[in-house]
């Protein structure tokens, strides 16, 4: 479980990011972090995991005060906390496996992950992973070899090779298409659920949180204004968050767009179906 406590930041310019916020998420709970630009999500994901300090307040990950953490404890604290994010931060010119393994940095010698020799158990549970995330075959290819669809799965077992207690999960699918979001999303949520972790998605994509995940969190001005789920989030909900927008025309965009990948899906499949009765 994670609980926020009055978490404030204020930076040096004065300018304050978060004031006060509170929330509590239990196991195996996927939350939306909405907002608009400015609002505070990515200055709350980083203070969460101290990348970036709070000024004020108190992070708990079950019984741990991650807020009173020593920095020189701070390795072993987010051992426990896995990290998604937006641009993937692979190493390009690593395999597949290799980024996967270095999920488990915080738990290896310098020398061993230098050497790259990390012990038979590291390896075997980042074969399952991949084979999770549908990358199995793509173990031995340099990461650079890869879409966009396949990095983000690949950030995902990397993130689960540390045998995280929470994902902290930044923009998944800012760089992917319509169809790839949909699936990330529905995979993190499989995850989530199978090993009952909870999780904070900053999405910037309304329609897609509300389309997957159970609750939604709204920041505006470093505040918390909408905690509640997905149907909940009305119009007047969503002008609180956002200000002002034609969210009628918005939710038919997405619907069309939903439409539009259900049809290219169907007729994938009765290609495919056509092959196979030529083969």
């Amino acid at each position: 479980m994670l609980r926020v406590s009055d978490l404030t930041k204020t930076y040096k310019t004065g300018d304050k990011a978060l004031k006060g916020v509170n929330f509590t998420i239990p196991a195996g709970q996927v939350v939306g972090l909405i907002g608009p630009s400015g609002s505070g999500k990515s200055t709350l994901i980083r203070c969460i995991n101290r990348l970036v300090e709070p000024s004020s307040g108190k992070v708990y990950l079950g019984d741990l005060d991650v807020t009173a953490m020593p920095r020189g404890r701070l390795r072993t604290a987010r051992r426990r906390i896995g990290m998604i994010f937006q641009e993937y931060a692979l190493v390009e010119r690593l395999t597949v496996m290799e980024n996967v393994l270095s999920g488990r940095l915080g738990y290896v010698p310098f020398w061993r992950s230098f050497l790259r020799r990390y012990p038979p158990a590291y390896v075997s549970n980042a074969f399952a992973l991949l084979d999770r995330v549908g990358l199995i075959d793509h173990a031995d290819k340099r990461a650079d070899a890869l879409s966009g669809g396949q990095r983000q799965r690949v950030g995902i077992a990397r993130a689960l090779e540390q045998d995280p207690e929470l994902l902290l999960i930044d923009e998944p699918t800012a760089s992917l298409d319509p169809r790839t979001s949909r699936q990330i999303m529905r995979l993190i949520l499989e995850i989530c659920r199978e090993r009952q972790l909870p999780a904070i998605i900053n999405i910037h994509d309304v329609l897609l949180a509300q389309a997957f995940v159970e609750r939604i969190i709204g920041l505006r001005a470093g505040e918390i204004v909408f905690d509640g789920p997905p149907d909940a989030l009305d119009t007047d909900a969503l002008t609180r968050i956002y200000g002002e927008e034609d969210w009628a025309a918005m939710r038919k965009q997405a619907d069309d767009d939903a439409s539009d990948d259900a049809e290219s899906a169907a007729q994938a499949r009765e290609a495919a179906s056509r092959l196979a009765r030529i083969a």
